[in-house]
């Protein structure tokens, strides 16, 4: 069985076939590359700037920004960081788990982590935060590391210079010492933190991309992620056939993860910063009832763990981005039946495939389950004919 390829794959070849508005798409599929070992180069100080220590967090304000920034949700209730260790520690057999942490702020959630033995990467965005993380590092022994940085902006596919907060994963791992696992294995590490409000769906996207190119995080194994995201976007990921939520984003996340609600917390348990010395200040156009509706939302924390058994001889790294855009292509008539959507999608015996797949041809979009879609796309990979697919009008940029 084929595993994923390491690096971005090279760009699918287009040509036009006969009529106006149709292509070819031509695939190749390649063995995947060496994983690319981390090695213990240097020590973390390089990566992030020599701040002088803070006050401890829990009696003093100073870790509040100084500077107007993205707003950004903070866990900082000392309860809530509790639970989430013990959720956490529930899911996990080892005390000595290594997480990475995403923008944690005034480090409530850090210090949790550290007293139940874990080792922690805290991977902060806003500099001002910085002075009281790395004087909690200086408590615990070197089992926390603080790098000046945004997980949520690693490996930018379309950037020039890089420099902090924007990071590679690569110089990133490497300098931390963590090292490739196979497929196969269990996760090398762990994520905790809390998806950007502002960019939920563009994370998502740009997450499920590296996922299934095996690129950035996920060039390192099976990277698990333990986030809250805001309560509507997680129904979406979870959504299944017949839910108006339900589209591409849902199918490719339950292919892709095992997806798990560990814990929901009301959005006014958080805490948001974008302000000098205090939280969100509300601009004047928001409504009290807008505020209101906000405030009632949850936030659902949840695990996303790659699956094993994501990739086969017939979906791999490299092909992935045809899958994404049948799917694309899929819902965008959502209620058309099977049989319409396999004559316009490839030229291969529809019949034959439906016969494969075991799926009746008046059978619609929507009544198919994530699984069905990768045993579609793997069966039409596989036929005789599985170098063609035809998609109306133009192929568009998968890339972000």
């Amino acid at each position: 069985m084929s595993v994923p390829v390491a690096g971005l794959p090279s760009r699918l070849l287009l040509s036009a076939l006969t009529g106006a508005g149709r292509f070819c798409v031509l695939g190749s599929g390649v063995a995947r590359g060496k994983a690319v070992p981390a090695r213990n180069l240097r020590g973390l100080s390089d990566l992030h700037p020599q701040l002088l220590p803070s006050q401890n967090f829990k009696d003093s304000p100073s870790w509040l920004p100084k500077k107007p920034s993205e707003p950004r949700s903070y866990i900082t209730n000392p309860n809530l960081a509790t639970t989430l260790v013990q959720i956490l520690q529930e899911e996990n057999r080892n005390p000595h788990q290594l997480f990475l942490e995403c923008n944690p702020g005034p480090g409530i959630l850090t210090q949790a982590l550290l007293e139940s033995q874990a080792k922690v990467i805290a991977l902060e965005c806003n500099r001002t935060f910085l002075p009281h993380l790395k004087s909690l590092r200086k408590k615990v022994n070197k089992k926390l590391e603080v790098v000046h940085c945004d997980f949520f902006k690693l490996d930018p596919r379309n950037s020039g210079i890089v420099k902090p907060p924007i990071m590679l994963s690569e110089t990133l791992f490497q300098s931390m010492g963590i090292e490739a696992l196979p497929w196969s294995e269990d996760n090398p590490l762990k994520v905790v933190g809390i998806f950007p409000a502002k960019n939920e769906k563009k994370i998502l996207w740009k997450l499920l991309y590296d996922l299934y190119s095996s690129t950035s995080i996920y060039s390192y194994g099976r990277v698990q992620l333990n986030m809250f995201i805001a309560e509507k976007e997680y129904e979406k990921l979870v959504a299944g056939p017949h839910n108006s939520l339900y589209q591409p984003l849902s199918v490719l996340w339950q292919v892709a993860c095992d997806i798990k609600l560990l814990h929901m917390e009301p959005w006014s348990s958080f805490s948001v910063y974008n302000q000098v010395g205090g939280p969100k200040k509300l601009k004047n156009k928001e409504s009290l009832e807008q505020i209101n509706k906000q405030m009632g939302q949850n936030m659902c924390f949840i695990q996303l763990t790659p699956r094993q058994n994501l990739f086969t001889e017939n979906l791999t790294s490299v092909n992935y981005d045809v899958f994404f855009h049948m799917l694309k292509q899929c819902f965008m008539k959502r209620y058309g039946t099977l049989m319409d959507h396999l004559q316009s999608l490839s030229p291969v015996n529809a019949v034959s495939i439906l016969k494969q797949i075991e799926k009746d041809e008046y059978m619609k979009i929507t009544d198919l389950y994530p699984e069905d879609f990768k045993l579609l796309f793997e069966a039409i990979e596989c036929s005789r004919e599985s170098c063609r697919w035809l998609f109306d009008d133009s192929i568009e940029d998968i890339v972000l």
